[in-house]
């Protein structure tokens, strides 16, 4: 075997030569000067020289040598020849390097110069030249003795001291266990060492995976894999992600491993302490439920359904028709499972998936729809209540009407359903509309008649306080009083005809969603639809303000940042601004440790308070939420506002303040009780969906109700 390590040998040659040469050179100038009679030593060499080599010692009255005395105290009295002027010795293996001493009858001779022995290390072969980790390999070349670590693939390491055995022509040792194909390289230790590399790589031996039983196997389950070497597994890695570590039993012809819940289909790869990975041949196969009935069938929404069959405890999910998601209920088994069926379902097959990533479908599942046994008054007004009977009426949750009208029941029972009339419905059927989109439509038809009492037909959705509107209607002469939300009452009208109100919002009017009251002649009340009264409350405490961007500002956020456009300024002084693309959790702005937050103020007497902010909305806001969150040693207590999930999008016609009470932040924690405990994270997020929010946001504050 050829071995490869640092060529140093012929460049030392070489040195050895110029510097025999500068010391012969040396010596010849002092032999003018010296006695015929004297014994001297001018040069000798080579140096590096060679273990069993010769070596040539170069002087005058040589041949009273009687011994020369090389390191480490190697005495040599034999000589290959002797002269006066030169002497030949071959080089004892113990040689190393040091300072060559000449016995003569004169005394001692010790050279200025070193002798350097070359140290040719080689790696001629090794054997076995395939192993098994762990099992011994033997190295065989020169100079090994002085070999002070081995090295195998991997970097993997094995120290003089952990050598089995060591001498100059043979070096046995344990191949570490984590050892990879590859070649060897030996080292001599030194702080710039000479390595050797082998010629030809030493094959480490890997598991080998022929088969697996059962196939296909179920999750959970017990899986065997036969093959060879499979005791040097440390790993199996199944396709799905997940790795055991963790086997029933194992030897080198057989493993038996628990199947994860989510291994999918696929190979399976064994892993040993090496990290080296191998294919089992043979890809495993999961097993899937089957499913032989669904009871019952029909079905309600909202009630539930039992699915009987084959390995139902592998499913992990049940799918509805529409694109709902139902829930497992605790006590199944795999023969059985009972599943929660969504208000939303509908008619069609179910799909039951597994954490292995596959599913089967189902026979087609049917919903039950409401049943219309009457309705009644058939003659009515508008905004009168009309009744109807029949079955599985609690599914109802909007009731059409004709003219392109529609209302949410007042009332849904299973066999009685009530609901108004809205103002605008034209004569005919009514359509039952069912909260996974199911229609139902009355034989029955309506007979609107005409209406003796005050009505609203339209009026505006949003307005200020300040801002005259007009509510039209039908006998609006007969109202006396237009009422506000907290019961506001107003005082400035414009027009007032049978068919037409005009009011002035009042000034301290609640700001918000809300209903305005119409009070009439004969002591009758009629709600509008809500409206949003748009407007900014004045700050009533300016120390209850945690977050105004003029010094009170974030110390971190994801979006937008202090900006001060007098085209948008509430009044003059900076505010947030957002305009961005958020698709998921965006923070706006967040500080905490209790910085400049006055929760200590108001302490457990959150029932008094409120949080307010002022907004302004410059773009439709059509999903997600901002998510308000007060963390503390009480809990981490949130509060969702969404204005534009009812109706799909929201924006305001410039600033508006926001009112949210402090008992209403309990979302994912109990309610929110004393402020003094929120010492950690308070701020607003964008979260739960994906809009374009383009949004001013100033003036976060507490304020008593």
């Amino acid at each position: 075997m050829q071995s490869a390590y640092r060529q140093y040998l012929l460049p030392m040659l070489l040195l050895s030569l110029l510097a025999t040469m500068l010391f012969t050179v040396q010596s010849c100038k002092k032999d003018d000067e010296t006695d015929a009679n004297a014994i001297l030593l001018k040069s000798f060499g080579p140096s590096p020289a060679l273990r069993g080599g010769d070596i040539r010692f170069i002087g005058q009255n040589l041949d009273k040598v009687s011994a020369v005395i090389l390191s480490d105290n190697v005495e040599v009295t034999n000589f290959k020849s002797k002269t006066p002027t030169e002497i030949v010795l071959t080089v004892p293996q113990a040689t190393v390097d040091g300072p060559v001493t000449l016995k003569t009858p004169n005394g001692d001779i010790v050279s200025k110069t070193i002798l350097k022995i070359s140290e040719p290390i080689a790696l001629t072969k090794f054997s076995p030249a395939t192993v098994r980790p762990g099992e011994k390999v033997t190295l065989e070349g020169t100079y090994l003795n002085l070999i002070k670590e081995v090295i195998f693939a991997n970097k993997k390491s094995v120290l003089a001291a952990d050598f089995l055995s060591q001498a100059a022509g043979k070096l046995e040792v344990n191949v570490p266990l984590d050892a990879q194909t590859g070649l060897i390289v030996l080292s001599n230790g030194l702080s710039d060492p000479i390595l050797v590399e082998s010629d030809t790589t030493l094959a480490v031996t890997l598991p080998q995976g022929a088969a697996v039983a059962p196939t296909p196997v179920k999750a959970g389950a017990v899986l065997t894999i036969t093959g060879s070497d499979l005791d040097l597994v440390q790993e199996v890695a199944f396709p799905g992600g997940s790795r055991v570590s963790t086997f029933a039993a194992q030897d080198a012809g057989k493993i038996e491993v628990q199947v994860p819940a989510n291994a999918q289909d696929g190979s399976i790869k064994l892993i040993a302490r090496s990290l080296v990975e191998t294919t089992v041949a043979v890809p495993i196969e999961m097993l899937l439920p089957s499913v032989s009935n669904l009871s019952p069938n029909p079905v309600k929404p909202g009630a539930s359904v039992t699915i009987s069959g084959q390995n139902l405890d592998l499913v992990t999910a049940v799918g509805f028709g529409g694109g709902a998601a139902g829930a497992i209920q605790g006590g199944g088994s795999a023969t059985s499972i009972t599943v929660s069926v969504p208000a939303t379902a509908k008619e069609g097959t179910l799909q039951l998936s597994t954490a292995s990533g596959k599913s089967v479908t189902t026979g087609n599942l049917v919903m039950l729809k409401p049943v219309i046994s009457s309705v009644s008054p058939t003659d009515i007004q508008f905004t009168k209540e009309l009744s109807v009977s029949g079955e599985h009426l609690d599914l109802v949750t909007l009731v059409k009407f004709s003219g392109g009208k529609e209302a949410a029941p007042t009332a849904a029972t299973e066999n009685l359903l009530t609901v108004n009339v809205p103002v605008g419905t034209a004569n005919g059927s009514i359509t039952l509309v069912s909260s996974n989109g199911d229609e139902v439509v009355s034989t029955q038809s309506l007979n609107i008649l005409a209406s003796t009492s005050a009505t609203i037909t339209a009026m505006p959705g949003s307005a200020k306080p300040g801002q005259m509107i007009n509510i039209e209607g039908t006998n609006l002469a007969e109202v006396t009083e237009v009422i506000f939300p907290d019961n506001i009452s107003a005082t400035m009208f414009g027009q007032k005809t049978d068919v037409l109100i005009q009011v002035v919002i009042p000034t301290n009017v609640k700001t918000g969603l809300g209903k305005v009251k119409l009070i009439t002649v004969n002591g009758e009340t009629i709600f509008s639809p809500d409206i949003n009264i748009q407007g900014v409350d004045p700050v009533a405490d300016p120390t209850l303000v945690f977050f105004n961007f003029d010094g009170l500002n974030a110390w971190w956020g994801d979006a937008g940042g202090p900006e001060n456009d007098p085209a948008l300024t509430l009044n003059g002084t900076n505010y947030h601004r957002v305009n961005k693309d958020c698709n998921g959790w965006t923070g706006f702005f967040w500080r905490n440790g209790a910085n400049n937050f006055p929760g200590a103020v108001i302490g457990s007497d959150v029932a008094n308070y409120v949080l307010k902010f002022d907004i302004n909305i410059l773009e439709p806001i059509t999903g997600g939420e901002f998510a308000w969150r007060l963390k503390g040693s009480s809990g981490d207590h949130w509060y969702s506002w969404k204005p534009w999930a009812a109706s799909g999008s929201y924006k305001t016609d410039g600033w508006i303040t926001v009112t949210i009470n402090l008992a209403d932040f309990n979302t994912g924690s109990s309610p929110l009780s004393d402020l003094s405990t929120i010492t950690e994270d308070f701020g607003v997020a964008f979260n739960a969906g994906a809009s374009k929010v383009n949004v001013c946001i100033d003036n976060v504050r507490f304020e008593h109700k």
